[in-house]
């Protein structure tokens, strides 16, 4: 069980504030799983000790086009926007997280995308 946050680099955030994006993702997509009725998901991620991985990709159309997948397969996923109080505009998507789910699940949307 894992779960992955996708960050947008084409923005030029600084490091605090994708730190703050991730856990807003974070967050939200584990509170989507446990809407969605996945708490036995939630349970063993727990239990296997919240694994978590940071990929990157170039821009929002990519980020988009993972959400899509993800919704597809009923994964627990979620989109960011930015409350526009410092670096960036209102609105703007940041990242994209999802799960917890199985690893392999979420890697057959992710698999191909590098670390951050």
């Amino acid at each position: 069980m894992k779960q992955v946050i996708v960050v947008r680099t084409d923005l030029g955030m600084g490091k605090g504030k994708i730190a703050a994006q991730v856990a807003h993702g974070s967050i939200s997509s584990f509170l989507k799983a446990r809407e969605m009725g996945k708490e036995d998901w939630i349970n063993k991620w727990i239990r296997e000790g919240q694994k978590k991985i940071v990929l990157k990709v170039s821009g929002e159309k990519e980020l988009l086009k993972l959400y899509e997948k993800a919704n597809r397969r009923k994964l627990p996923a979620v989109l960011i926007r930015d409350a526009g109080l410092t670096q960036i505009e209102e609105g703007t998507l940041t990242v994209l997280a999802i799960g917890p789910a199985p690893c392999r699940e979420i890697d057959e949307i992710t698999g191909e995308l590098k670390l951050l």
